[in-house]
């Protein structure tokens, strides 16, 4: 089982939030939570909130351990372009790009690996 949450629309570039959903790809959701918390980018406000969404979709809709939770997949693709406008000299104008962020992180459900005979022949 596998619980999502998603972020539309973010007001940030792809590119700057790409670089901290590498730092928490295949981490457990705590230690992944402590890495947004002491990385200094301004992605990590968005990517917490939306981890901290994440666990609890895990925990209310699907009755997932929230110990036992990792961050299996993380990705971004890009939203809409806003476009502005700038003047700069001569009369002339400069196009600004303001680029969104479409954020989705999954997290699943380790399994434990100690289920077995506990290192006994059979």
């Amino acid at each position: 089982m596998e619980a999502k949450a998603y972020l539309k629309h973010a007001r940030i570039s792809p590119r700057k939030v790409s670089i901290v959903l590498d730092l928490i790809r295949n981490k457990p959701a705590d230690y992944a939570a402590a890495i947004l918390k002491h990385t200094p980018k301004s992605a990590c406000e968005y990517l917490s909130k939306l981890l901290k969404s994440a666990v609890s979709n895990a925990t209310n809709n699907y009755s997932m351990d929230s110990s036992q939770l990792y961050v299996s997949e993380c990705f971004v693709c890009p939203g809409p372009i806003i476009k502005r406008i700038r003047p700069v000299s001569k009369g002339r104008s400069h196009r600004i790009l303001k680029r969104t962020s479409h954020v989705t992180i999954t997290l699943k459900e380790r399994e434990n690996k100690k289920e077995g005979n506990h290192g006994t022949k059979s």
